[in-house]
């Protein structure tokens, strides 16, 4: 009885192992799909020049060489810094 009791446990660490190792290469391919998608999504970060918070680029308002966070601090205008 104790040797089939080693034998089942045996043949149970044998199942469990193979499928941690199958699971491990699943989640490195599906991992590997993920981090490329993850990169696109990266997106630039700019200083509003008038108030000093950083945006995404594409949400933000460009006014020649300035980038603004909105269309309002646009017509605000650049913050004067002392």
């Amino acid at each position: 009885m104790r040797n089939l009791l080693i034998f089942l446990l045996a043949l149970w660490g044998i199942w469990w192992i193979r499928r941690a190792i199958r699971r491990a290469g699943e989640g490195r391919a599906a991992g590997g799909e993920k981090a490329g998608k993850t990169r696109r999504r990266v997106e630039h970060m700019v200083e509003c020049a008038h108030c000093g918070v950083h945006v995404p680029e594409s949400e933000g308002v460009r006014d020649g060489e300035r980038f603004f966070c909105s269309e309002a601090h646009r017509l605000a205008g650049p913050r004067k810094r002392d």
